[in-house]
């Protein structure tokens, strides 16, 4: 696939398909959809409805966004329901995680990342990987809502003083804590890897 635009189209949101124990999560997930629609971007996600994934769709909708949820058909009744899944603009399903994976990333602009479990760190880190080998520029946000990502963020410096993250400046994930400048700042950094390489770095194949 080749993407031959200079201007950032989609977001692409990880997050948890529960709404965890803090509110703030929730509220985040609404706001940052409505904020993705009010900005004109498209959202890209795992196709939840529940949870905070479901909070995000639901605030890009309500605000006249366009969605496009990409899930494997083993996941369909688990994070999401046949009937709220028709309310998406797009539905992609999906025979794999591995092909879920990828075609988010195919779609995606930028990525940010919610509070989640294991399967929204799991994404994250595969595409802070991919951007340490060179495969993309495209700008990625954890979205550190009361300090959830702290713990990660410790982990990814230790790391790097270690000497184990050999490429540190491919993997520069901008640190946000406030849901209204997420949108904003990577519009920004868009704009500024298009005007150093004419063009963010893409991937046909991974």
């Amino acid at each position: 696939m080749t993407q031959n635009h200079s201007t950032i189209r989609s977001i692409c949101v990880y997050c948890g398909s529960r709404p965890g124990r803090d509110p703030a999560h929730m509220a985040a997930g609404r706001a940052l959809g409505q904020s993705i629609a009010s900005h004109g971007l498209s959202l890209v996600y795992g196709g939840g409805t529940k949870g905070i994934m479901g909070a995000v769709a639901k605030g890009v909708l309500e605000n006249g966004g366009h969605v496009t949820g990409i899930i494997p058909e083993f996941l369909m009744d688990m994070e999401a329901t046949q009937d709220s899944l028709g309310d998406l603009s797009e539905l992609i399903i999906t025979e794999d995680m591995h092909q879920r994976k990828h075609k988010m990333f195919e779609r995606a602009d930028a990525f940010v990342t919610l509070p989640g479990g294991i399967g929204t760190l799991e994404e994250i880190v595969e595409i802070m990987t991919w951007g340490q080998l060179g495969r993309h520029e495209k700008p990625m946000v954890f979205a550190n809502i009361n300090g959830f990502w702290n713990p990660m963020l410790d982990l990814l410096n230790h790391m790097s003083e270690e000497g184990f993250v050999h490429t540190a400046h491919r993997v520069q994930p901008m640190v946000i804590d406030d849901i209204e400048h997420i949108v904003p700042m990577i519009v920004d950094r868009w704009s500024e890897t298009a005007n150093l390489s004419g063009e963010p770095s893409l991937v046909s194949k991974l």
